[in-house]
């Protein structure tokens, strides 16, 4: 009985412990969320109001070509942030985890931009990136518009989203490498592996849990790219339409039409297409995901 009743007052203070939790939880996700779906089948006034009407908001939205390019703008950002982020993330941790001196220095470096504000990152290169007094285009001779020309402008985005986010990746790469058993590596040269191999056969298989939750966090990362278009691209900019990402087309569709049901809507298209990628992603790590130690 009174083992029963102990029991019970654990539980109860293990409640009250997490119920800040659960409650913010709640009120900051749950909640906004349930209300953007209902929202998304509904047509909003200027001042809040709101009125049901089914599935008109989603037929629009299916039947814009604004949409359709926004969605493409998406997905050609994540071809060209994800696979070669992941890439230079591993190798920088690779490189950190070598034997080097100063290498508390370099990783400081090379995590730094994670500390910097977005948007400062984002007017740095902006300026840099400038068509008529930029530094890139003044050393290297060019005459180009980076952050005007639309065949350029989602290429320049995506060379400061992959710098931005090398840091970050790397340093948690670099902690899965340094997990790795150096009996392993002293085997392998035992038995006449080189370098290459050893990367090929021991560091990818067991760092690959590791890299898969950084695949995992940059793609979402780039399905919601929002700030460094605003800062970078802007309104008025006349590459702006082959620029948005569907988060910078639901940002205009609210905040600056008005119309929150389409934006909403813009939303759960958004976090249906983030679930569909996430869950092939899982399917798809059984084949090449080793979890034995």
């Amino acid at each position: 009985m009174k083992k029963s009743k102990k029991l019970g007052q654990d539980n109860a203070w293990g409640y009250l412990l997490i119920a800040p939790t659960i409650i913010g939880l709640f009120i900051l996700n749950v909640y906004p969320f349930i209300d953007t779906i209902i929202l998304s089948f509904c047509k909003s006034g200027v001042f809040g109001g709101r009125e049901f009407a089914g599935l008109q908001n989603y037929a629009e939205m299916f039947g814009s070509g604004e949409f359709w390019q926004a969605l493409w703008n998406t997905v050609y950002f994540c071809i060209l942030t994800v696979p070669v982020g992941v890439f230079l993330a591993l190798l920088v941790a690779i490189l950190l985890n070598a034997k080097v001196k100063g290498k508390v220095v370099f990783r400081a470096i090379f995590f730094l931009p994670m500390v910097v504000a977005p948007a400062a990152v984002a007017m740095v290169w902006k300026w840099m990136f400038n068509s008529e007094y930029g530094i890139i285009n003044t050393v290297f001779h060019l005459d180009a518009g980076w952050t005007t020309n639309p065949n350029l402008v989602i290429p320049t985005v995506a060379i400061v989203a992959v710098w931005s986010a090398i840091g970050y990746d790397a340093v948690l790469l670099l902690s899965g490498i340094q997990n790795i058993s150096k009996s392993y590596y002293e085997a392998a040269s035992l038995d006449g592996c080189t370098k290459l191999q050893q990367f090929r056969y021991i560091t990818l298989p067991m760092v690959s849990p590791t890299l898969f939750v950084v695949l995992i966090m940059r793609l979402m990362a780039s399905l919601k790219v929002y700030d460094l278009i605003y800062m970078m691209i802007g309104e008025g900019n006349p590459a702006l339409s082959k620029s948005q990402s569907l988060i910078y087309l639901f940002y205009r569709e609210s905040f600056i039409k008005g119309d929150k049901g389409m934006g909403s809507a813009i939303v759960i298209a958004t976090v249906l297409l983030i679930g569909i990628i996430t869950a092939i992603q899982f399917v798809g790590q059984k084949k090449w995901v080793n979890y034995e130690v």
